[in-house]
């Protein structure tokens, strides 16, 4: 059985991804829940001219669900690599981060927010790689 310091560094790069997923997306998460109502608001100003602005507040619940949904399978990830080594769970966290960064990404082109839009593709560029050393 390997020392959590063995088990640390063998899985360094892991550990930190996941640590940055439960760090962006949980805290993202109880962000838009705890001021529910001034996101709603700023999502609804956002795509108020665009073709989402009939299920703005439903793409919010959407995108938070999965942003808990990645915040929570990344702690569990972390916690799995080090009493199992098991890198499942934090495989499934980035590929839920990944593809909640698509749909954020998505909305970002369609409000013509191309600032945002980048912002976005370095997340997921982290979140990329996390998926690719996470499956192998």
């Amino acid at each position: 059985m390997n020392t959590l310091f063995e088990i640390s560094t063998k899985y360094a790069a892991e550990l930190l991804i996941l640590a940055f997923i439960v760090i962006t997306f949980l805290q993202s998460g109880i962000d838009k829940i705890t001021d529910w109502q001034g996101n709603v608001s700023y999502i609804k100003s956002v795509f108020e001219k665009t073709f989402l602005h009939k299920t703005a507040t439903f793409l919010l619940v959407v995108v938070t669900i999965g942003e808990m949904i990645a915040g929570i399978l990344a702690i569990v990830g972390i916690i799995k690599i080090y009493t199992s080594e098991s890198t499942f769970f934090g495989l499934l966290a980035t590929i839920v981060a990944a593809k909640v960064l698509l749909a954020l990404l998505f909305g970002q082109r369609v409000a013509k927010d191309y600032a945002g839009a980048m912002t976005i593709a370095v997340y997921f560029g982290v979140t990329l790689f996390g998926v690719y050393i996470l499956s192998h």
